[in-house]
């Protein structure tokens, strides 16, 4: 009899002091920094290209 009630006490013990702890989860705030993104380069490019075969276009036209 007295082997049950230390079986039931500890048992007790043991499901309730998980019950006693706390904690604690702290969320830091997320920094969003601008992205800056250049195309200067592209168009560049895409212009001196245009310039490049806009030549050899003209001289395709006087050939045809």
């Amino acid at each position: 009899m007295m082997k049950n009630y230390f079986i039931f006490i500890s048992l007790l013990i043991f499901l309730t002091l998980p019950g006693c702890t706390s904690h604690k989860v702290e969320v830091a705030p997320v920094e969003v920094k601008p992205i800056h993104i250049t195309i200067d380069v592209n168009i560049k490019v895409d212009k001196a290209l245009d310039d490049f075969f806009g030549d050899i276009d003209e001289t395709a036209e006087k050939i045809d």
